[in-house]
């Protein structure tokens, strides 16, 4: 199609300038269009993701509408698609407020807060992501939320990493979802950023466990960050 729309924009032999410079241009939009398809995964903007999107006013609160596409791409891969998801955002510094708890059946934000990364991962910004053991990074992708427990964290909720390769050690890291006293702001105001974890993305110990009674039991984890690799590789963001 493209190649046939070159032909013919330059079929007359004395175009006019103005016609033909308004095909260079279309034609330049058009290639780098490809270019920027081939490279990343396609997320679809639908008018009800984007309406729900400002309707909730996200991009007040430092979530990116990529991001928040990305998860309602990925989360239609679960075999039952929950009402809740929860999007850490590590794209932003751990001095952001990065994680969103979103009522999709609802179309309500619930939660907004602090979540760590790994050690390894990266200093205020995570940069770093592992699927292995013992790497104390954080791994991207979609999780599924599963029952809660009582550890040394206090309440802690297990997480099953459903992409192969990505995060599907989640288990054998003992990789949950759980409070932490170094997820704070007096954390940040003595550091200049959050604490860190061992991989697991750790809150605030006095919204753990709202947070935990609302998510538990099968809605969707979706830790995110515009990591080439990961973006190439997830197959809940590429068909």
């Amino acid at each position: 199609m493209l190649f046939s729309y070159i032909a013919y924009s330059f079929r007359s032999a004395n175009p006019p300038t103005n016609v033909l410079m308004k095909h260079i241009a279309l034609l330049t939009l058009l290639f780098c269009s490809i270019l920027a398809y081939g490279r990343h995964p396609v997320t679809p903007r639908t008018a009800t993701w984007s309406s729900m999107y400002d309707q909730l006013r996200l991009s007040k609160v430092g979530l990116s509408r990529l991001a928040f596409e990305y998860a309602l791409v990925g989360i239609q891969k679960m075999e039952k698609q929950p009402a809740i998801i929860s999007i850490a955002d590590l794209s932003q510094p751990s001095t952001s407020k990065r994680l969103y708890v979103i009522d999709l059946a609802n179309q309500k934000l619930l939660f907004n807060t602090y979540v760590a990364h790994g050690r390894n991962s990266g200093d205020r910004l995570a940069r770093q992501f592992s699927n292995e053991i013992a790497s104390n990074r954080s791994s991207l992708g979609f999780y599924k939320t599963m029952g809660s427990y009582h550890g040394k964290h206090g309440l802690s909720l297990k997480l099953k990493g459903l992409e192969p390769g990505i995060n599907n050690n989640a288990f054998d890291r003992t990789i949950v979802f759980h409070g932490a006293d170094y997820v704070s702001e007096d954390t940040i105001r003595a550091t200049g950023r959050l604490g860190w974890s061992q991989g697991c993305p750790a809150v605030p110990n006095e919204i753990c466990t709202p947070i935990i009674k609302v998510i538990e039991g099968g809605s969707c984890l979706f830790i995110y960050s515009p990591d080439p690799r990961y973006l190439k590789e997830s197959s809940f963001l590429r068909g």
